[in-house]
């Protein structure tokens, strides 16, 4: 933990860092918060819950808004206020009563994080947040594939994740103890494990909820990431939309690669309205 008597935040500690500014001000005024254990929960769950407003706002809306429905991928398949309302209580029944006391708990064990002064580059919040998600993409591919061909493991761990074929915003946590706690593991394990700075790692933290959340809007967005990222490298909502409606396929949560590698890519069947 950084002691604040020994911040000199004048320019002769200037790093020169674009984001220096940014981690200076954070040190200075929020060090007691980024410090916390619970400040990536509290980061995490605020961003899936900001990131997944919109999108529920345009389901309840549907083709009242026809300049974006039109891309919806499933257009008879509408989630209803009692779905949205029973996925958002699952996701806050999971981070009450499993993730808050695990953290809890991992206090006694993990010492809190020692703060750097100096912050780091935008050239590495970007590798380091790459090989982040890369790491996580692999990790999740393996357990994702292994969940859906084991039908024990499908059905006790897997399963509530596909309640609905047609995914929407709100059930992107809607999850399982046992996923969501292998998930919550190696999303913070993984960046410690690749040495990333904090704030590499609170980027990392709001990016892949983001593309966790745009997986599962149900729209095929012509802004969103798949179709700005070239050569196809996203997934994104057709590809896991597809995976909802068959199981056996695009089981990569972010990227392409180890589905076409494996075999396992299937692309969008796109349904219309009689």
């Amino acid at each position: 933990m950084v002691n604040m008597t020994d911040l000199d935040l004048g320019p002769s500690r200037a790093s020169g860092r674009l984001l220096q500014p940014l981690w200076d001000h954070l040190l200075l005024h929020h060090q007691p918060l980024i410090s916390s254990p619970l400040f990536p929960v509290l980061l995490a769950f605020s961003s899936f819950v900001i990131f997944s407003t919109p999108f529920a706002v345009l389901d309840l809306l549907g083709d009242r808004v026809p300049v974006v429905y039109k891309y919806k991928i499933q257009p008879d398949r509408k989630p209803t206020v009692r779905m949205m309302v029973r996925s958002f209580l699952v996701s806050v029944y999971n981070h009450v009563f499993f993730v808050l006391p695990a953290v809890f708990l991992s206090t006694f064990v993990v010492p809190a994080p020692t703060l750097p002064l100096e912050a780091p580059s935008v050239s590495e919040v970007f590798m380091d947040g790459m090989a982040v998600l890369l790491l996580f993409d692999t990790q999740y591919y393996i357990w994702h594939y292994i969940h859906h061909k084991n039908q024990k493991l499908y059905r006790w761990v897997h399963a509530v994740h596909h309640e609905y074929m047609a995914p929407f915003s709100w059930s992107t946590e809607q999850l399982s103890i046992p996923e969501l706690m292998t998930v919550g593991f190696w999303s913070n394990q993984d960046p410690i494990l690749l040495r990333c700075h904090p704030l590499t790692t609170m980027c990392v933290t709001v990016f892949s909820i983001w593309m966790s959340v745009e997986d599962h809007i149900g729209y095929d967005l012509p802004w969103t990431l798949h179709h700005l990222v070239p050569l196809g490298l996203f997934g994104g909502a057709p590809a896991h939309d597809m995976h909802h409606q068959k199981p056996s396929s695009n089981f990569a949560p972010f990227f392409s690669h180890w589905d076409r590698i494996f075999g396992t890519a299937l692309p969008l069947r796109k349904k219309k309205l009689l």
